[in-house]
């Protein structure tokens, strides 16, 4: 992997850049769709290569449980599973462990906890994430992490940071001999002086990539953006900074404006999927009842094949009558509408104006409608 840093807007401190693997040359800010169990749900891969940059997320705690990484790698990894030929990122299933498992214990070699569906007793160390990460097959890994509530006490904060460092080591160990590029994770919380902590500890163990965790976890949007604050200071501008878990207009604008170049989230498919839509004027619930003998598009400014192609009342009727097709269609869109907004952010970072963007998209961007 190679990272060239192009341009920083004089406006606003927004990054231009470009990523380059053997499978894709990115430009970013880049938003990745996440396909969980190696498919953005609902989509196909040639509809994904239409909604994405070439780059999208797949999850190692799932495909690890099913199908098991063994059958993946008899594919060639997830490219070949999936049928994917562009850049893949995969998740160390360490944010997994800790969000859908409730009886876990965490010791140094790594997690004992349960199957979140069976209850069957599992384990996860960092050896064990790399090992099923290098048999996925992604162009991009992570290190094994923990990832604390927002909340956690501070002295819970810097046990996690210290052992999450450790088993940054490991994992960096693990993936040794293998092309594929390992980004470490900065953790830490509200805490300012373990953020730092954290990132230069993983600073001093090497990574060509980092990721900033522990956001977009329950904390406020101003504790939030506060901590990007502080983050983007210690981060290195020649490599690629990835906030995990970010994926409304609104958080994704903000964060570039503090200097993140890459961004994954659920939140736009899964939104799609219970009948919300992006619009330039905001967020709409598509199955209201307003919207019954809509003959306008879901954005008349949009230029997806949904908003060529079907109305509201269309995609209405779809979603009352329970048929999967509204789920594609709008899933589609709000996927297509993020991948507006970055060539937009994009652009606008060329000209030295994102700032005036983010500003203009979010005044008419009307929040009470999310």
């Amino acid at each position: 992997m190679k990272f060239d840093l192009l341009k920083t807007c004089a406006q606003s401190g927004a990054r231009l850049g470009l990523l380059k693997t053997d499978r894709a040359t990115i430009e970013t800010p880049v938003f990745m769709p996440v396909g969980t169990q190696a498919t953005v749900k609902t989509l196909s891969p040639e509809e994904i290569e239409e909604v994405s940059e070439g780059i999208i997320l797949a999850n190692t705690y799932h495909l690890w449980l099913q199908p098991g990484e063994d059958i993946v790698q008899k594919h060639g990894g997830v490219g070949g599973f999936m049928n994917w030929p562009h850049a893949l990122l995969t998740d160390s299933g360490g944010y997994q462990v800790f969000s859908l498992s409730e009886q876990r214990k965490i010791e140094e070699e790594g997690v004992h906890f349960r199957h979140h569906k069976s209850g069957a007793p599992l384990f996860l160390s960092p050896e064990k994430s790399i090992e099923i990460q290098k048999k996925l097959g992604a162009d991009i890994v992570m290190a094994f992490d923990e990832c604390p509530p927002f909340d956690a006490s501070y002295q819970y904060m810097k046990e996690s940071v210290e052992r999450t460092l450790r088993w940054a080591e490991r994992s960096k160990k693990a993936l040794a001999g293998s092309d594929q590029a390992l980004f470490g994770i900065v953790q830490g919380g509200p805490f300012q002086d373990l953020r730092k902590a954290s990132f230069l500890g993983l600073e001093n163990i090497g990574f060509p990539g980092y990721a900033v965790g522990g956001l977009s976890v329950g904390e406020t949007k101003e504790e939030m953006l506060a901590s990007l604050d502080y983050v983007k200071t210690l981060l290195p501008k020649d490599k690629p900074r990835y906030l995990m878990g970010v994926g409304t207009p609104e958080y994704l604008l903000e964060s570039i404006a503090r200097g993140m170049d890459m961004f994954d989230c659920v939140h736009p498919t899964r939104l799609a999927r219970h009948g919300g839509a992006y619009t330039k004027q905001g967020r709409i619930n598509i199955k209201n009842l307003q919207y019954a003998d809509s003959l306008e598009p879901i954005d008349e400014t949009c230029g997806c094949h949904v908003c060529r192609t079907y109305t509201r009342a269309y995609l209405r009727h779809l979603f009352k009558a329970e048929e999967t097709l509204g789920r594609r269609l709008v899933s589609h869109h709000n996927l297509y509408f993020l991948k507006t907004l970055m060539r937009g952010a994009k652009d606008a970072i060329r000209h030295d104006r994102f700032g005036d963007f983010k500003n203009d998209f979010l005044r008419e961007f009307d929040a009470s409608k999310r």
